[in-house]
């Protein structure tokens, strides 16, 4: 996490209410351009749709990206998972008060973001699978052959 205290001390918190935005909620837990952008892509998906499955991720986060973000965001208390569905929520400790502040002040504001400004140096394109088995390659289950044995 990339948290840095003396940015949410008493005064430069009041500035920054002003504007609340997500890439500052993302910049909080990575330092990584494009892993913040996807956490804040997803973030700004569970706040648009109010609860958001993980077949609803969008197309250029993959699945198994998506639920570890997500997976995350409940660790850290910004959101829940019920009923299959990822929810904003705010259960913070006291040391993160002002960070708790800040990030309500986001959920709760109407502003318009455009991801791809607040992140231009993210890679936003999907990248290629680097392994495992396609569905074409995998051997029926229960014949027992392999290629050699025939």
């Amino acid at each position: 996490m990339a948290i840095k205290y003396w940015e949410f001390e008493d005064a430069p918190l009041k500035e920054k209410l002003k504007n609340a935005n997500v890439k500052d909620v993302a910049k909080l837990f990575y330092d990584n351009e494009t892993e913040a952008y996807r956490f804040a892509t997803l973030l700004l998906e569970v706040k648009k749709k109010g609860a958001m499955r993980l077949k609803e991720a969008p197309q250029n986060i993959p699945i198994a990206t998506a639920k570890r973000y997500l997976d995350f965001a409940v660790q850290v208390g910004l959101l829940k998972h019920e009923n299959n569905a990822y929810e904003l929520t705010d259960r913070f400790s006291k040391p993160f008060r002002n960070i708790a502040t800040y990030i309500k002040a986001w959920m709760e504001s109407p502003n318009e973001e455009d991801l791809s400004i607040e992140f231009a140096n993210a890679r936003v394109e999907k990248q290629p699978k680097r392994g495992g088995r396609t569905g074409q390659e995998a051997a029926p289950a229960g014949t027992g052959e392999t290629q050699q044995g025939q």
